[in-house]
């Protein structure tokens, strides 16, 4: 079985930025495809970032150009979010892109607020 934890969230004003990270461990000896997914209140979880393996990213219109998925070694993906906005406002997760095949972990609170 493979475990996620996200972690670096946190309380951020508007234009400030935070680089949240996913740890992966159990079954798992590489990750070689992962996303982000948040969910905001009352909203469905969505998907904003996803990398494939061979390095290839998608981001959701509402984050491209501002957020950055990226991998250092095997088991853990980042998401670089710069020019925070107060929509961002989230509970974030990592799992399976599009395909979330993984139990969900705790995910990683994000707050955008003046």
């Amino acid at each position: 079985q493979v475990q996620l934890v996200e972690s670096g969230g946190g309380l951020v004003q508007p234009g400030g930025s935070l680089r949240l990270s996913c740890a992966a461990s159990g079954s798992i000896v590489r990750i070689n495809n992962m996303g982000w997914y948040r969910q905001a209140p009352g909203k469905e979880r969505e998907l904003v970032a996803a990398m494939i393996s061979g390095g290839t990213t998608n981001y959701a219109d509402s984050v491209k150009g501002r957020f950055t998925i990226s991998k250092d070694g095997a088991k853990t993906v980042y998401l670089q979010m710069n020019s925070l906005k107060i929509e961002d406002t989230a509970v974030y997760y990592c799992n399976g892109p599009w395909n979330p095949i993984y139990k969900w972990g705790p995910g990683t609170q994000v707050t955008v607020s003046a």
